[in-house]
Formats: C-alpha cells, structure tokens, sequence
C-alpha cells in the first residue's frame, strides 16, 4: 500500500519514510497523493479516532454550506465542490487545487477500479485539467465524458478518468469517497488496486 501511495505522489520513499508510520501519517500521505492539499492536522493516539471526516459542499455556495448527499447529485451533471473543514466551519476553498468534481454514474458502466472509490454511483475527481489548469466541469452527453472547455480534453470518468480525447497530459486525479452517514465524504485512505 505505500509503495502505491508514493508511485501515485510521483515520488518515492526515502529511507526516513520506508519505516512504520502512524495511521494520522498514512491518511495524510493518501490524501496529498488525490491531490487534496489543505493541510490537515497530525494526530496521535486516540485523538485520530476523533478526527473530523471531509464533508463535500457545492463550491458556488456563499454561506449555509450544506454538506451533500449522493441523491442531491442529477445522474451525469457534475457539480464543483469543496472539502468542508467542519472544525473551522467553512469550505477548504484557500486554494483552487481543492476544488473537485463529483458526478453521478450508472455504476454498472464503471470499471472495478472506478467503483471501488465511489459511493453510490458518485466519483470525485480533481476539477483541475491537466494539460493548463482550466476548470474540467462539462459532461457531453453523446460521449459520456467530462470535458474541459479551454482546449477540448475528455475525460473518461467510468475508467479513472482517463484522457479520450484533447491535448491533456494524464487522467484527473481521483478522490476516492465514503459516507459519513448519509453525506458524501473524502476517503481517509485509498482503496487497494485491483490484484492488490
């Protein structure tokens, strides 16, 4: 699992680093690696049993942030969203690399891999495209794909988002996701690949 985790940072472990870690440690390293880069608080002990779980909120939202669930989401309309930092009671939106792209999908069309880091047929992606940094928000029916307006790249978002189309460089960074009860949240780590 670590070695997972640094390929898909695009770095590798350093001697300091090939050790046991804490669990606090590890829920980092996964969620810098999705992309994810507010920081978050490192625990220890029991004080990472009580660790405040990232709700997700629409990021047009000016106040009265509601965090969502996966049936406030239209089949195949994405929607831009925040991390909700729940202890600060305000979106984690000091940084555009926050914001992410959730859409609902028919989960019987998505790889194992995809389905594995949905929740309810919901995936969140990074919204940042990564061929120039534009908002990657559109879903072309047609295709089924997400595009990005600025230079045409299409993303297959049943299949890890993979570029099909465009000058993109690489597939958008997937979030993986879970439920805080009835709320769609981030992940506090990274499911296992398949084979894994």
């Amino acid at each position: 699992m670590k070695e997972r985790i640094f390929s898909e940072a695009g770095t590798s472990p350093s001697a300091e680093t090939t050790g046991l870690e804490s669990a606090p440690r590890r829920r980092v390293i996964s969620i810098m690696a999705t992309g994810i880069v507010s920081p978050i608080a490192l625990t220890s002990g029991s004080a990472a049993a009580e660790a405040v779980t990232d709700l997700l909120v629409d990021a047009d939202a000016e106040s009265d942030f509601k965090p969502l669930r996966a049936t406030d989401l239209q089949m195949a309309k994405p929607l831009l969203v925040f991390p909700f930092d729940a202890k600060a009671g305000k979106p984690r939106n000091e940084s555009r690399l926050n914001k992410l792209v959730v859409v609902r999908l028919p989960e019987e069309k998505m790889t194992a891999e995809t389905r594995a880091r949905s929740v309810s047929g919901v995936v969140a992606y990074s919204s940042i495209c990564t061929h120039q940094g534009c908002d990657v928000k559109t879903w072309m029916s047609k295709e089924s794909v997400l595009a990005c307006y600025c230079h045409a790249s299409k993303f297959d978002l049943f299949d890890g988002a993979k570029v099909v189309g465009g000058p993109a460089s690489g597939p958008l960074r997937a979030v993986p996701l879970a439920l805080a009860g009835e709320f769609l949240s981030i992940a506090a780590s990274l499911p296992p690949k398949a084979g894994d």
